[in-house]
């Protein structure tokens, strides 16, 4: 979650032979109301998919536990024949991330540190170890590579022939500079009113003409968060605390010593995979 999922899905998307569904996130395992759609709604996803392409989807929320409980139980009744991608950042980075996303959404209002406090689901999608077991358990180490989004930034070409490999795709990947795609701190608030006012047909080119850019950058600062939500000393000590527990099992998986302190120079320098449970530290 907020770790360059739609990133990776819009490069896979642009490479020849992979089809990914529209929407890239139907969340069709995890929310109950889209479960009840079917299974045939489901598969209807991809058949604008040509014969012979890897097919795949993005949904965030399959792991997104204890919220959507019955995702793992779905998806093995309905999937056999499946490779998963999971996505990870600094847990820490990812939760802020997190905060800003529901700020926009309207689903938070109050302080980082209040919204966090108030709901630990916030703080339980970073623990990787407890969201990736169940589907370990599931699925087995082959069938899951772990990507992390700061290498994912720092070696783009190299973790897409990664995935792809993984994948089993047969062509050459190439990374297209599409630009950072669904970032967060360019988020404005949600407003049905206002996005209804600002793209009625005639009213752009009205307001562009009119208003001042000052007047308009001041207007937009209402509905925009401006500045990055800062977390206390004492209450990044207690998150590290509570992730390095986490990181510590997620490292045993992969076979590395994982802590927030070296999170992003060990993610950033080294491809991981799971490992089997023999050669775990």
């Amino acid at each position: 979650m907020k770790c360059a999922t739609t990133t990776l899905a819009t490069q896979l998307a642009a490479q020849d032979g992979i089809y990914i569904s529209d929407p890239k996130e139907p969340n069709f395992f995890s929310d109950d109301d889209i479960f009840a759609k079917g299974v045939q709604w489901y598969t209807s996803l991809f058949d604008n998919a040509a014969a012979g392409d890897l097919v795949g989807e993005a949904s965030t929320h399959y792991t997104k536990l204890p919220m959507y409980p019955e995702t793992i139980q779905r998806f093995t009744s309905v999937l056999d024949d499946v490779k998963l991608i999971y996505v990870m950042r600094h847990p820490i980075d990812r939760l802020v991330s997190q905060y800003i996303h529901e700020w926009s959404q309207c689903i938070v209002i109050g302080s980082i540190e209040e919204e966090i406090g108030k709901n630990p689901w916030m703080i339980d999608y970073g623990r990787y170890a407890m969201q990736l077991s169940p589907w370990l358990e599931a699925f087995g180490p082959d069938k899951i590579l772990p990507v992390f989004n700061e290498r994912l930034r720092t070696h783009p070409q190299q973790e897409l022939e990664r995935v792809c490999t993984f994948l089993g795709y047969k062509g050459a990947p190439v990374w297209a500079d599409a630009g950072d795609q669904n970032v967060s701190s360019q988020r404005l608030k949600k407003s049905t009113l206002r996005d209804a006012i600002l793209n009625a047909p005639g009213l752009k080119q009205l307001r562009q003409g009119l208003v001042p850019q000052g007047l308009r950058d001041w207007a937009k600062g209402f509905w925009q968060m401006n500045s990055k939500p800062e977390l206390s000393e004492n209450v990044r000590q207690q998150l590290e605390m509570l992730y390095d527990d986490d990181l510590q099992q997620l490292g045993s998986l992969l076979g590395h010593s994982i802590t927030c302190a070296n999170f992003k120079s060990l993610t950033e320098s080294t491809p991981m995979t799971f490992v089997r449970t023999q050669e775990r530290v």
